[in-house]
């Protein structure tokens, strides 16, 4: 099975893949910083703790080697700024994507460069036909990025309970389709 770079350079930041337990405190801090900014989008925030941040990491190393769950950090001269992952999708020609960033990161176009370079990434990988991102109707800086990126809107769905507090309970699922060969 193909597999996407560890390590992917975006000019003054990189993605690299997660490091097990060795990255807990940073992730761990990272996470603890942002909960106030991630709160009103994103439910798994309310079961924030330490265990669980020490099982994502657990789960990060497995997910990897099985091809389900590609998860990177959005680092910047060792200090992390975000997350971002791409996952097996219903069929098996295509991923999601997701990103999230510390809220001193927001505003620069660190999110829409990694998911950028992640989408580029996934592209090189034989299996991979097309991308989706799907986020809450409501989140408009959510909405930007995939706009920015040449993805299409495909559709609104009902979200997946729980919803976080800002949420509308509708989901849109934006899609990128493999480039065609030159």
């Amino acid at each position: 099975m193909d597999r996407p770079r560890q390590l992917i350079e975006c000019g003054d930041f990189v993605l690299r893949r997660w490091r097990g337990q060795n990255d807990f405190a940073p992730a761990h801090q990272l996470i603890e910083e942002s909960l106030d900014h991630l709160r009103p989008w994103e439910s798994w925030v309310a079961r924030h703790s330490a265990k669980n941040t020490r099982d994502f990491l657990a789960a990060s190393e497995s997910k990897w080697a099985s091809g389900e769950v590609y998860n990177y950090a959005i680092a910047k001269d060792g200090t992390l700024l975000g997350m971002c992952q791409t996952y097996r999708g219903a069929e098996p020609q295509g991923r999601h994507l997701g990103y999230w960033l510390h809220p001193a990161a927001t505003g620069r176009g660190i999110a829409t460069a990694a998911t950028a370079a992640l989408v580029k990434e996934m592209f090189t990988l034989p299996d991979v036909e097309y991308l989706e991102i799907t986020h809450d109707a409501s989140n408009a800086s959510s909405a930007a990025i995939p706009r920015r990126l040449g993805f299409t809107e495909v559709r609104r769905e009902p979200g997946s309970p729980p919803t976080a507090p800002s949420c509308s309970g509708t989901d849109v699922v934006w899609r990128l389709n493999r480039p065609a060969p030159p």
